[in-house]
């Protein structure tokens, strides 16, 4: 686990970078969760950045889960409930929980996100590179929420209908305990289940171009946090673990990058409506793209390029991800579109990454393996 300030530590200032941005042993500039450094469920796209990147540098962002830090409940009581020490809950959960009536709701989702973080010399039509270089957990537990009217067996779901056999399934939160075993971290599901660790951030966005009536913007100029969209945001890619790079379209002068809703091990579609929410610390790299644009994210790991359709129709984002995929591969394989479509149905996976938050995610997997010569 990483806890790298103490409470006092967290607020020193330095006024060579930010008013909120502090220095870590190894130089980088860390981000803490402080009041000043978090939004609650939206982008705001005229917050004072909280640190200001040269391309090419590095920092370190801490986040906060937004479970147990949002409820009406004190942090104590509600994480106490669930078996949670006082001296295991992070004071920056406190701090946010005793911020909370002096934020704004109307129009925006549950997550806790930090940022901005502004990135000199970017402009709308950039792409702005995010390199995932660390991720560690801040707590040694996290927390997953099942019931029957939340996820993909909720009734607002859109393959619900009202005539389904009701589902023996509880409102509950479970609390995972989380631990190394034998040089990995876990979470202990049960005596005989041990679900390995991934954490991955859920959110990694750019400031957005909210136009009223897109998914997640009923309030003008108030993009929230629940449907991810063009400009990143809550993706929930389970392949964003570090040592992985992902690639957004700049629509913001600066960029003004944000991340949260931290998670240490989900599944594609996180099914239940979340995954193991749990804090997490993660060191970045960003690295800006100039007058190359996308029209949507897209991820690169050791073995894949990963391409996505983002869309309210599941079929819809599966059809993007699909053309996401062909133009990829005309554009930096060569390949006609014709051919590229005939790779993408014998060698490419298309995966539901998320179905959950309002707009459907898929991604389009290439394999690396394929291209011998490369």
């Amino acid at each position: 686990m990483t806890n790298i300030f103490s409470t006092m530590m967290r607020i020193i200032l330095l006024c060579s970078l930010t008013p909120f941005a502090t220095i870590s042993t190894a130089q980088d500039p860390i981000v803490p969760t402080l009041p000043e450094t978090v939004s609650w469920g939206w982008f705001p796209l005229d917050k004072q950045p909280v640190i200001t990147l040269a391309s090419g540098d590095t920092v370190r962002i801490e986040t906060l889960s937004h479970a147990g830090a949002t409820q009406d409940e004190h942090p104590d009581s509600a994480l106490g409930a669930l078996g949670v020490e006082p001296s295991e809950i992070l004071p920056d959960v406190i701090d946010f929980w005793n911020s909370r009536d002096r934020r704004p709701r109307e129009g925006r989702s549950g997550h806790i996100i930090t940022g901005p973080i502004a990135i000199e010399g970017a402009e709308p039509g950039d792409t702005l590179e995010v390199q995932i270089l660390e991720l560690t957990t801040r707590v040694p537990y996290g927390i997953n929420t099942t019931g029957a009217s939340v996820g993909v067996v909720g009734p607002s779901y859109p393959g619900s209908r009202p005539t389904d056999t009701k589902r023996d399934i509880l409102s509950s939160q479970h609390l995972y305990r989380t631990k190394i075993v034998a040089d990995h971290e876990v979470a202990i599901f049960s005596d005989g289940i041990q679900v390995p660790l991934k954490p991955f951030m859920g959110i990694m966005a750019v400031a957005p171009d909210p136009t009223l009536g897109d998914p997640g913007v009923t309030v003008p100029g108030v993009q929230a946090s629940r449907p991810p969209g063009p400009f990143g945001g809550n993706l929930d890619i389970k392949d964003l673990t570090a040592g992985s790079t992902l690639y957004l379209p700049v629509f913001q002068p600066n960029a003004l990058f944000y991340v949260g809703d931290p998670h240490s091990a989900q599944g594609d579609g996180e099914v239940s409506g979340t995954a193991i929410e749990q804090s997490l610390s993660g060191r970045f790299r960003f690295t800006l793209h100039k007058n190359q644009s996308l029209t949507m994210p897209r991820v690169e790991t050791d073995q894949h390029y990963i391409m996505m359709g983002i869309d309210l129709d599941l079929n819809r984002a599966l059809q993007q991800a699909v053309d996401q995929v062909v133009a990829f591969l005309v554009t930096e394989k060569g390949l006609s579109p014709t051919k590229s479509l005939s790779l993408a149905s014998i060698a490419v996976d298309f995966h539901v990454a998320e179905a959950v938050d309002l707009t459907q995610l898929v991604t389009g997997k290439i394999p690396k393996s394929i291209f011998v010569e490369d």
